[in-house]
């Protein structure tokens, strides 16, 4: 049996990845299919850790409840059907290595399977934006509230993701700069970039810097919600882009940081930015999600909503 696995599976799967993991066609994955492989399996593996179960013992049940976590439960169909194949593959290694003695994720391979075509992704339309953007332009002088509009501010008009605000710090949001921007480090596959501030985010996000530079809390993060400057979570971010959603009355299905994402990319393919200009400032390597954005956008015979909200862009930040 293979000891590291149990004592160590964080290096050991590493390891695996580096020196033996194959796809179906046995060639070797990618450097930036191994990074993503290595976060979807920490993922997994925290989540085995939070129901006392190991590599070597979870089972179906563990797979079943890792879909209905917060993550999961937004999974499309084509990442539950990645993180089977992941499964599949760790779990037969596992059982050649001695330290299973089965594999609970087969049986998933024939219960899932890849979408026939992408699921149509949530955004605010035109409208929705300007309302949205006038609502975190009015006043408010309670700091859970100034906070929370500073962090839907934050995905709204840089398009990050959750993760990526969890870590942000002080330092990285420069917006007295001109153009003010936001610093996004690399992680996992996605390399470091700048993303310049929309017009609408400055006052505010300028008015966060101030309080939070003066508040009694610890560590440097840009967001947190307790003294101890623990990072916020995504079941918390969830909850507050839902509020602010609720407040300017968008009834979508998903209220979330994703949504504000998607509705970013749009803007800025709206308002003529080319797919290479926008997936570098979403921090993508491909066009996959600027094109099913693109999908969405009206036509040359279609009428185009008429944002009139003055601190919408008019044109790519």
């Amino acid at each position: 049996m293979d000891s590291l696995w149990l004592s160590n599976p964080t290096l050991a799967y590493r390891d695996w990845q580096a020196r033996e993991a194959a796809g179906a066609d046995r060639r070797l994955f990618s450097a930036r299919s191994i990074v993503q492989h290595q976060a979807m399996f920490e993922h997994f593996r925290r989540h085995l850790m939070t129901r006392g179960a190991t590599i070597a013992s979870f089972g179906t049940a563990d797979i079943d409840a890792f879909w209905q976590t917060t993550g999961g439960r937004s999974y499309s169909q084509a990442t539950r059907m990645r993180y089977v194949k992941l499964l599949d593959r760790l779990c037969r290694h596992l059982v050649f290595a001695g330290v299973r003695q089965d594999n609970p994720a087969a049986a998933l391979l024939f219960a899932e399977r890849w979408p026939d075509q992408e699921p149509t992704p949530l955004f605010l339309d035109e409208a929705e934006d300007a309302r949205l953007q006038a609502y975190l332009l009015s006043p408010t002088e309670d700091l859970a509230g100034l906070r929370s509009r500073a962090i839907v501010a934050t995905f709204l008009a840089t398009g990050i993701t959750a993760g990526e605000a969890r870590s942000a710090r002080m330092r990285d949001l420069i917006a007295d700069a001109n153009p003010p921007y936001l610093f996004v480090s690399a992680h996992s596959a996605r390399d470091a970039r700048t993303v310049h501030l929309a017009d609408f985010a400055i006052p505010i996000l300028r008015t966060w810097c101030a309080r939070r530079s003066i508040l009694p809390v610890e560590g440097d993060l840009l967001f947190t919600l307790t003294p101890d400057g623990r990072p916020i979570t995504d079941m918390s971010f969830g909850r507050i882009v839902a509020t602010a959603l609720a407040a300017m009355g968008f009834s979508g299905a998903e209220p979330s940081p994703r949504t504000l994402r998607n509705t970013f990319c749009r803007r800025h393919l709206l308002a003529g930015s080319s797919r290479d200009e926008v997936s570098r400032m979403l921090g993508l390597a491909s066009h996959r999600t600027c094109d099913r954005i693109a999908a969405t956008l009206p036509t040359a015979d279609e009428p185009m909503h008429q944002n009139s909200s003055p601190d919408a862009p008019a044109k790519a930040e």
